[in-house]
């Protein structure tokens, strides 16, 4: 259990009868008493961690406040910066389109998964020992993210493929590499874990799906050409049109806030040797991340353009809602390319910036659609542990965050 606290019976109550409402909400789908219920629980929570009804705080649970004693000093982007997760690998948490709730992927082993599941909470955390489980708890998943009306979600798995955790490699002859899992397809859930649609049938990788702000459009990445290639979609899995089509790893693509664009992460092997490598690795289902760079491309895959000419391992970007500008995790600036942080760059390549200063890791930036929070993954706080928590903040557009 994550908050180790003792509360007086009065609050204990008010928790179960929180928990209890929250949870028939969800079974009779009453979207407009989801806000209700989350900001009703937020309060609880501020209430329960108030002066005279707290007897004792696990050194958990003080971690869990809001609070900027996470923020590092440069950080001036972020204020009231909160951890949400306390153990295991928890990445790719995606905002609600109504922005009350996360939807992300964790492997935390006291959840009861062997590999990573699907899971989502409110923006505030989750109550109780861990959050809602929407994947079937069989293969690996990846990539959720909220269908539009926030009432079901999309992500892939490979639980057709095989029931069990596939194996991960880590290093193939000393090259980190990422495995593509050919079993991955793409499915729809609702909010109780129950797969409604199969989008995906094709043999090979998909996997790696967003949809557009408008709820139209899906992209993702597939194999079916043979390569690694950007593709999108129709909402119901229609009307399939290919993106991209150079050699090299396309993937991790978002639309920006007009629907119009994507931006995506892309190697782009260029001598006959680099080439070579990275088909043989390809071959094998693995592909090696170290050298890649952001683009941008309308939706049709017209207007390419290459946005970071950095060196390294340059991913995970996603678009201010403005749309003017790039959030994405980069190893550029570290000797050794060990760390990673989260940078901002314009959307014509200028005014590279530093936002994230951890020793270790920061990446997965996404923010609400209100622009108004941001969400990523970091191992700040884990105690020297390898766990990657998610961690909220309110996003400072301009000026210093409070000190």
């Amino acid at each position: 259990m994550f908050f180790k606290v003792n509360f007086n019976n009065d609050i204990n109550l008010i928790f179960i009868l929180t928990d209890t409402l929250f949870t028939l909400v969800y079974l009779l789908k009453i979207p407009s008493m989801r806000t209700i219920i989350s900001v009703f629980s937020l309060m609880l929570f501020l209430a329960a961690c108030s002066p005279g009804q707290e007897e004792a705080a696990g050194e958990e649970r003080a971690a869990s406040e809001i609070t900027d004693t996470l923020r590092y000093e440069q950080e001036i982007h972020l204020n009231n910066l909160r951890q949400l997760t306390f153990g295991g690998d928890n990445a790719e948490a995606y905002f609600s389109y109504d922005n009350q709730f996360l939807v992300f992927q964790s492997n935390y082993e006291p959840w009861g998964v062997a590999c990573d599941q699907i899971f989502y909470m409110p923006v505030s955390g989750y109550t109780g020992e861990q959050p809602p489980m929407l994947s079937t708890g069989k293969g690996r998943t990846t990539c959720s993210y909220f269908m539009p009306g926030d009432t079901s979600i999309l992500y892939a798995s490979t639980h057709l493929a095989n029931e069990e955790c596939p194996e991960t490699p880590r290093t193939v002859n000393g090259k980190y590499v990422w495995p593509i899992y050919e079993g991955y397809d793409i499915f729809v859930a609702d909010l109780e874990g129950n797969i409604t649609q199969q989008l995906t049938d094709y043999p090979g990788y998909d996997a790696e799906a967003t949809i557009s702000p408008d709820g139209k459009k899906i992209v993702f990445t597939s194999m079916r050409s043979g390569d690694l290639e950007l593709y999108t979609m129709d909402i119901d899995g229609s009307n399939l049109l290919q993106v991209t089509d150079e050699l090299g790893y396309d993937g991790g693509a978002f639309f920006s806030p007009d629907g119009s664009k994507l931006v995506f992460r892309a190697s782009r092997p260029q001598t006959a040797e680099e080439q070579q490598t990275y088909k043989n690795l390809l071959a094998q289902g693995l592909v090696q991340p170290t050298d890649m760079e952001i683009f941008v491309c309308n939706v049709d895959g017209s207007d390419m353009q290459q946005i970071t000419d950095l060196g390294g391992a340059n991913w995970a970007p996603y678009f201010h809602p403005a749309g003017e500008q790039i959030l994405f995790s980069t190893n550029h600036h570290a000797e050794g390319g060990r760390t990673f942080n989260i940078f901002a760059i314009d959307l014509d390549g200028s005014n590279l910036r530093q936002i994230t200063y951890d020793k270790v890791f920061d990446a997965f930036p996404m923010f609400s659609h209100d622009g108004k929070q941001l969400v990523f993954s970091s191992n700040r706080n884990n105690g020297g542990s390898r766990s990657t928590n998610i961690f909220t903040a309110d996003w400072k557009e301009h000026g210093e965050a409070k000190k």
